[in-house]
């Protein structure tokens, strides 16, 4: 009777503690099955929410798993996401690629993605939660704390709240008693190494000349998961000019409380020709000054308001050739943004010209971007054995509206440029050596023209031909320089240049750009008319706007090469017809050419990473 008293009460006992159980047994095994969400809100660079953009999704391995568009405003959202380690890729038309991996999906929490769409350095923000619930309470963890068994196996664990308080270490612990997690040092690395070669000025405004064979890097990686670095550097050799050439760039920027600063450093090197010793000195054993620079930068975007974006900047330039020159170059750019599809742009520029102002769109701009940047030597040239820089002060103003696939543009501009700097081809000799100075990149020389000033306007019109080809057209009235008089009557420098004056040119130019589907090709070229072509300059070279009239035909193709999808070839031929010369004769039926864009074939092949 006893023994079956003793049964009864035991199965009652197990039988409540069944109970007691049961109902916290589900709750603890679906915990870790409670699905996450990862959320977001698509803006461009001025904070306007961005409709229509796609945002795919990935997994740890890299394997697409869904693809959503932005609603009206902006917004996105993946819901019941297990808890995992996800990446996020963000696209749309005109803007470059932002990506982010190693996006982590906590259990029951949501993950707020705040993505920055820019032409240059498109970004993506991550905030996690800072409460969450967990599985095990804080009773449950001060027992097992408590235990003598189990505190061994605590003190194992690195950068524990036990071992922060103890030895004095500067990391936080999380409210949930976990260490936060640490951005890497580097990380979302990318490369391009390029080696090209061809003729020697490859300047799209005809401001600047770099090396015609050569090496150039440009890598850029994200520090500490909040600031991009970026490192470029260039090694060429001269096969016109005998001499090698040398230049290096660094910049840091990062996002910070709606500013984008950004600060660089870029230090360039030549060494003189031989050629150039003599025609300077008519001695071959004389030594020339290295011809170094250095330029310091610092660059900021702010966006003041819904509408209106401000970007803003200066440059300190070292010039060390014959003399020491010192000079600052500030710039600032104004958008207002008038409707949805329509800006408004004011634009002043000092100094240096800056065709990236206006920025760039494509895969890789911002390397792109720093390539072109080190290649751009300032114009040198003599006057009276003198050395001057060519400088320019211009303000300009534009207007572009977007009516379905059709784009329209509209800009003005007055600029005032000093110690013009134009490419000459003249017979050796005829001119002294103290006005004139050899080409450092070419075979031609350079001659100093003296300062002008010019005004204008240019329309365009862009037409979107499906998704992959775009049509425009352009009309403009510029300033040129030209003579009255088509002969010399001496072989003073001061005399070509007082027949040298500022005429009113109008050009009309085409131009096409297309991606040609499955193979990847990218192709672009423009065509420029105008009725008379003997001008030694067409434009405003100091323009910050995306369509820049070039003269002649232009032609530039990239190429990526089939089963090796990181190695592109490259091609680029500027004034291929060698228009836009200005011809000059001497009594004796000698002829002088002076040319602002001289006909450039270059090509070679860049290595992305």
């Amino acid at each position: 009777m006893d023994r079956m008293r003793t049964h009864k009460t035991v199965s009652s006992l197990v039988a409540g503690l069944v109970c007691l159980v049961m109902p916290e047994a589900p709750h603890a095994a679906n915990f870790t099955k409670l699905p996450g969400t990862i959320a977001g809100i698509v803006r461009n660079q001025f904070g306007m929410p961005l409709p229509g953009a796609a945002v795919q999704l990935f997994n740890h391995q890299e394997r697409l798993l869904t693809r959503v568009l932005t609603d009206d405003h902006g917004q996105f959202r993946f819901a019941d996401l297990a808890p995992d380690l996800y990446a996020v890729r963000v696209t749309r038309l005109s803007y470059d690629v932002a990506r982010r991996p190693n996006i982590e999906v906590r259990p029951g929490a949501h993950t707020m993605l705040t993505v920055s769409l820019a032409t240059l350095f498109s970004s993506i923000q991550i905030s996690y939660p800072t409460i969450e619930s967990v599985p095990m309470t804080d009773e449950w963890k001060w027992v097992l704390r408590s235990d003598s068994q189990t505190r061994p196996v605590f003190r194992m664990l690195p950068d524990s709240p036990a071992d922060t308080a103890a030895t004095g270490s500067t990391a936080q612990a999380t409210t949930d008693g976990q260490a936060p997690q640490r951005a890497a040092m580097f990380s979302d690395t990318r490369g391009m190494v390029r080696v090209s070669a061809g003729d020697g000025n490859l300047s799209a405004v005809g401001t600047s000349t770099q090396a015609d064979l050569g090496t150039t890097f440009a890598l850029a990686t994200a520090l500490y998961g909040s600031g991009l670095l970026q490192v470029s550097g260039n090694f060429g050799y001269g096969s016109q000019s005998g001499a090698p050439a040398g230049a290096i760039r660094t910049s840091y920027s990062r996002s910070l409380l709606g500013t984008s600063p950004e600060v660089s450093l870029t230090m360039r090197q030549l060494n003189m020709p031989g050629r150039v010793v003599a025609a300077m000195t008519g001695q071959t054993d004389v030594a020339i000054p290295t011809l170094r620079t250095m330029s310091a930068s610092v660059d900021d975007k702010i966006q003041l308001s819904d509408q209106l974006f401000l970007q803003y900047g200066s440059t300190m330039d070292y010039v060390s050739f014959l003399d020491h020159l010192n000079y600052l170059s500030p710039y600032a750019r104004l958008s207002y943004r008038v409707s949805r599809d329509g800006e408004l742009d004011f634009a002043y520029t000092s100094g240096n010209a800056r065709p990236n102002l206006a920025g760039a769109s494509g895969p890789d701009a911002d390397l792109q971007r720093d390539l072109d940047t080190l290649g751009m030597f300032p114009r040198v040239s003599l006057l009276g054995g003198q050395t001057k820089i060519q400088r320019g002060e211009e303000f300009e103003a534009g207007y572009r509206q977007r009516v379905g696939s059709r784009t329209y543009n509209v800009s003005a501009y007055h600029e005032s440029v000093i110690n013009a700097a134009l490419s000459m081809v003249a017979p050796a000799g005829m001119f002294a050596s103290a006005d004139v100075m050899p080409d450092l990149f070419s075979a031609n020389s350079i001659f100093n023209v003296g300062n002008y000033q010019s005004s204008g306007f240019a329309a365009a019109v862009t037409q979107d031909v499906g998704d992959n080809v775009s049509i425009s057209m352009m009309l403009d009235s510029t300033g040129g320089l030209t003579t009255a008089d088509r002969e010399l009557v001496s072989d003073s420098p001061d005399q070509l240049r007082e027949m040298i004056r500022m005429g009113r040119r109008n050009a009309a130019t085409v131009r096409i750009a297309a991606v040609v589907p499955r193979v990847g090709t990218r192709f672009s070229s423009s065509y420029q008319w105008s009725g008379d072509q003997r001008w030694a300059m067409a434009g405003n070279l100091y323009s910050t706007q995306s369509l820049r009239p070039l003269p002649g035909l232009n032609i530039v193709i990239r190429q990526p090469i089939p089963g090796a999808r990181h190695i592109e070839a490259t091609a680029e031929l500027q004034n291929l017809l060698a228009q836009g010369y200005l011809p000059l004769y001497t009594p004796d039926g000698q002829r002088i050419l002076l040319v602002q864009t001289p006909r450039s074939i270059r090509g070679g092949f860049s290595f992305i990473f």
